[in-house]
């Protein structure tokens, strides 16, 4: 593909590189570029309480974290025979009530231990719109199948999500000054809540975004959201759905964030874990031929090599 990017992007003034220790936390479509900081072998953390799509909902999870709020029994509910916790995604519900609370306060220690210690935080917002649980009050991030009746449905308003935006960075820089952050928006078009609801939702994002962070030294926005619906703006590159860019979208999207994000000096480094991860995947004709073993001593040389130079690699 040849484009051209009409989408100013920069080069951040403190770029990605094989030290950088980043957290990549929201929607699904950050563990798009969670897999790609893994694939690569960068030091990356991706939703540890899974895939969170609104921004009071993120910012509920960092203030836990960050002032070490653990979770407690009136923070869970049975339902279906499972146990689960309206703050995060179902992928942690449990068997039990202990279990569940146990792994939420395991993770929730171990997240704060991430955010002393990140260099760079890449936070991406879904969706403006939220459920409300009628009896409760609050926000939550995952409906968990409890029955629609339940929740009133509401868009946050640009102002919440703004102060929300500044409320996280406050959070993180409290106990983490140096930490960089990159905002972005999810491609996925959340077309349940309608066509026009979703530009809508989109649209209270964008403009939260834009003011909050537009005189922030620490903080950028990368315009994924805007790279497909500008560049990539044919069903060609979305999957089946047509809701959710397909793997050519996901890798485009990639090589601009990197190009731009990724201090220039590591794309040999790139390029090395690259060939020796395509090798790992490498079958053979004949495992016990001669060929194969001199592929395979030649294989294990590069990774000695590369891990010799960043302990922190493991293939």
């Amino acid at each position: 593909m040849n484009f051209t990017t009409k989408i100013p992007i920069f080069k951040h003034q403190n770029s990605i590189d094989y030290n950088s220790k980043i957290i990549s936390f929201g929607s699904c479509f950050a563990e798009n570029m969670g897999e790609k900081f893994d694939y690569f072998k960068f030091q990356n953390c991706v939703n540890p309480f899974g895939i969170i799509f609104n921004p009071v909902s993120i910012e509920k999870l960092i203030h836990r974290a960050i002032n070490k709020i653990e979770f407690v029994e009136n923070d869970i509910f049975f339902h279906n025979e499972r146990w689960h916790c309206f703050e995060v995604h179902s992928d942690l519900s449990a068997s039990s009530s202990e279990l569940l609370l146990a792994n939420l306060n395991k993770v929730l220690h171990s997240f704060r231990s991430q955010f002393q210690e990140a260099t760079h935080l890449i936070l991406t917002f879904g969706t403006s719109w939220v459920y409300r649980h009628k009896i409760s009050g609050a926000i939550v991030a995952n409906c968990h199948k409890v029955p629609q009746n339940q929740f009133d449905k509401e868009i946050l308003a640009v102002e919440i999500i703004e102060n929300s935006i500044k409320n996280n960075i406050n959070l993180i820089q409290s106990i983490n000054p140096n930490c960089n952050f990159i905002f972005t928006i999810s491609p996925v078009r959340h077309i349940k809540d309608g066509f026009v609801e979703n530009q809508r939702s989109k649209a209270h994002l964008i403009t939260a975004l834009q003011s909050a962070i537009c005189n922030l030294q620490s903080a950028i926005y990368f315009p994924s959201y805007e790279i497909v619906m500008d560049e990539l703006r044919d069903y060609r590159f979305y999957a089946e759905d047509m809701l959710h860019p397909n793997q050519t979208a996901i890798d485009y999207i990639w090589i601009k964030f990197f190009e731009n994000y990724v201090d220039e000096k590591e794309f040999v480094t790139m390029q090395q874990v690259c060939d020796i991860q395509k090798a790992l995947h490498h079958k053979p004709f004949n495992p016990n031929s001669e060929n194969h073993q001199k592929f395979l001593k030649n294989l294990n040389q590069k990774i000695t090599t590369l891990v010799s130079k960043y302990p922190q690699i493991q293939f």
